[in-house]
């Protein structure tokens, strides 16, 4: 499984900071990429955002064609007609971190100028918190995908998206009984949605540890991602800082971003990236 998202007003000074202010621009960006490929789990493939537990690429926030979501390909599309039919979406649902050097080696054969990568959900959320991936084992999985991608192809973009607050979700869904049957359920996330509305000494520490997996994630996203080099940029925590809401994420299973969280998610990440 994934991550979830979509919002209203308070939403809207939020993107506002992380837009405008938190994020600097980025240097040497060069013109749109002529051709785009996506890495990463469930989110990126747009799981339930258009029916039941199903994929729905089509609106994903990085290759999607879907208008409403708006999404990397189709902005840089509006500035370069040629990336038209050169979208790769090589994500798949469940996908941890240890997938993605196989899902490089995918997009270096799709010779893509332009690679957005979000990863990590699936290795924070997991069936317990002793299940999670070390922090270690998450850098050298990493290490070994963007070494692909940097041999096999060294002039192409790549951009790393930081995982979203997993706490974010429960704080959100918490109080809905439809959100709390759900992760029940289908056994969502237990290492942070486990317990959902217990405040034990216990179970709050146990959340805060699987959040700090996260951060730790997201570190190595970015130090990964500086020894990358200059073609390599990470989101500076913009998609991790954006106090996604309720209403955007699905109904189906209250994880995964829904249409609008895939618009927001698109809207946060692109702002947050080469500036084309």
């Amino acid at each position: 499984m994934s991550v979830s998202w979509r919002g209203p007003t308070v939403l809207a000074a939020t993107l506002v900071v992380l837009l405008g202010t938190a994020i600097p621009a980025h240097a040497d960006a060069g013109p749109p990429p002529g051709s785009i490929a996506s890495m990463g789990d469930s989110i990126t493939r747009g799981f339930n955002a258009c029916g039941w537990f199903v994929d729905c690429p089509s609106r994903s926030f990085s290759t999607g064609s879907t208008t409403a979501v708006n999404s990397h390909y189709l902005r840089i599309r509006a500035k370069n007609p040629a990336i038209d039919g050169h979208a790769f979406n090589d994500a798949r649902s469940g996908a941890k971190v240890a997938d993605m050097p196989g899902q490089a080696a995918t997009v270096v054969s799709q010779r893509a100028a332009y690679v957005t990568i979000l990863i990590g959900a699936n290795d924070a959320c997991t069936s317990s918190e002793a299940a999670m991936t070390s922090v270690a084992a998450f850098r050298g999985s990493l290490d070994s995908a963007l070494g692909t991608l940097k041999a096999g192809l060294p002039d192409a973009k790549v951009l790393l998206v930081s995982i979203p607050d997993l706490k974010r979700l429960w704080q959100v869904g918490k109080d809905s009984s439809g959100a709390r049957s759900a992760w029940g359920l289908f056994g969502i996330c237990q290492s942070m949605l486990a317990n959902p509305t217990s405040t034990t000494a216990a179970d709050t520490a146990r959340r805060d540890r699987v959040r700090q997996r996260v951060i730790d994630f997201n570190g190595q996203l970015a130090a990964a991602c500086t020894a990358y080099g200059a073609n390599c940029k990470y989101d500076g925590g913009a998609v991790f800082g954006y106090a996604f809401q309720l209403s955007q994420i699905s109904t189906w299973d209250y994880f995964h971003p829904n249409t609008s969280g895939q618009a927001v998610l698109a809207t946060v990440s692109y702002g947050a990236g080469f500036g084309w």
